[in-house]
């Protein structure tokens, strides 16, 4: 697995943080113990199962604009086969009635992580309340699909002032302030 495609990379790194815990999460339908607790609990092995006609929804909301750069969706094509998605389309807004088509994607047989940049047209990450990951359809025709996991990263803001900029003080009345005890 590369490094690009793999989430604790750069969580690691403290590049970018994990937000979807600061959400609320909803599916559109689900088979009994295959819900949003197996999307989110970290397991390749459990699974989120859908129970119903396509497009399956997975709704994001957050309770404040975030700042959204990518999302990480864990799928297996060698396990799920004709569960595994095909296409998948990335929705954000306010609301869900004011939903925009941000990003689709097609997967050819995916087995691990599919990273997915989420960026407005100036190429900066995106602030929204809310994401709708719709899967349009699967391999071979496949009604329900699996989705393994799925993570939301943030751009983590820079904490650390360049103290450089700060020591252009040019009266020693502020330059005994420049430094702290």
């Amino acid at each position: 697995m590369s490094s690009e495609k793999d989430p604790l990379v750069g969580e690691r790194s403290g590049i970018v943080r994990e937000v979807g815990n600061h959400a609320i999460w909803s599916l559109s339908s689900c088979k009994p113990g295959f819900g949003i607790d197996q999307l989110r609990d970290d397991c390749m092995d459990t699974y989120w199962q859908s129970d119903g006609q396509l497009p399956h929804l997975v709704n994001i909301q957050f309770q404040r604009k975030t700042m959204v750069s990518h999302i990480y969706i864990y799928t297996d094509y060698k396990l799920d086969e004709s569960y595994t998605p095909s296409r998948i389309s990335i929705r954000a807004g306010t609301h869900f009635n004011d939903l925009q088509e941000i990003e689709v994607i097609e997967l050819i047989e995916p087995s691990g992580w599919e990273m997915i940049p989420i960026k407005d047209i100036h190429e900066r990450p995106i602030r929204t309340y809310m994401i709708q990951i719709a899967v349009l359809s699967n391999h071979q025709n496949g009604r329900d699909t699996h989705m393994r996991q799925i993570k939301i990263h943030s751009p983590c803001e820079p904490t650390s002032f360049d103290m450089n900029k700060f020591r252009t003080f040019s009266t020693v009345q502020f330059q005994q302030y420049a430094t702290i005890r």
